[in-house]
């Protein structure tokens, strides 16, 4: 078999389990949008995720992504999923569409500083380390609505949801109270409105856990291994 055609198989399987996913999740209706993770991954091999009807390109590192921006070429959507440090935001501002991990007050005044310079805001997600782990970047739970109310102020970031790296469990049951209190959260800043912020995307879930994610409520996923594997 093909490489182009494993890619293909397993971008295939990995929608046929989101949609039995979905089924039983909160909003069944809704879709979820699938961001194919593409660290250490070639230009070529990104094309063959392109060409099988992903166009949303996940990059953890900004370098990675510069790399390789020119070389993909048109059809990809760019995101960066990965810590962002304050100092990289001039090199990105003008290719990705969607940041996955705003969280700090430093990037986020620097992200608008930049925006407003281009002219447009650039879409953000808050990320949350709802399990509080130490090795994760992230806001506490209980810090979340005071920046948001901080960030609401500023021009040039749009808050569009929220993203969670949850920790790795061998029996991915055990990250289903997780995936349930980041939908909680979710839901409860969806309902006081405020102003400027908008909870449309709830960000989680990656290879290995993605369809408990779905089943929690999340509406887009960060799959990489999984669509790759030979």
């Amino acid at each position: 078999m093909s490489f182009i055609m494993s890619i293909t198989d397993n971008i295939a399987e990995i929608q046929k389990n989101v949609e039995a996913a979905r089924k039983k999740s909160p909003h069944p209706e809704q879709p979820v949008t699938i961001v194919a993770v593409t660290k250490t991954r070639t230009p070529q091999q990104i094309q063959e995720v392109l060409a099988a009807g992903v166009p949303i390109i996940g990059e953890n590192r900004v370098q990675e992504l510069l790399d390789k921006y020119d070389a993909v070429g048109p059809g990809a959507t760019w995101h960066i999923i990965g810590h962002l440090q304050s100092n990289k935001v001039k090199y990105i501002a003008d290719k990705v569409v969607l940041v996955h991990s705003l969280e700090s007050e430093s990037l986020a005044k620097e992200l608008d500083h930049r925006m407003q310079m281009l002219g447009h805001p650039m879409d953000c997600l808050v990320q949350v380390n709802i399990a509080d782990e130490e090795s994760k970047f992230g806001l506490a739970k209980e810090d979340v609505l005071p920046f948001l109310e901080m960030v609401s102020k500023l021009p040039g970031i749009h808050v569009k949801g929220l993203m969670n790296i949850a920790p790795f469990f061998e029996d991915t049951e055990q990250v289903r109270p997780i995936f349930r209190e980041m939908y909680q959260l979710f839901q409860e800043i969806k309902e006081k409105q405020i102003p400027g912020i908008d909870m449309e995307i709830l960000s989680m879930g990656m290879s290995h856990d993605y369809q408990v994610a779905v089943e929690e409520g999340a509406n887009m996923i960060r799959v990489g291994r999984s669509m790759f594997a030979e």
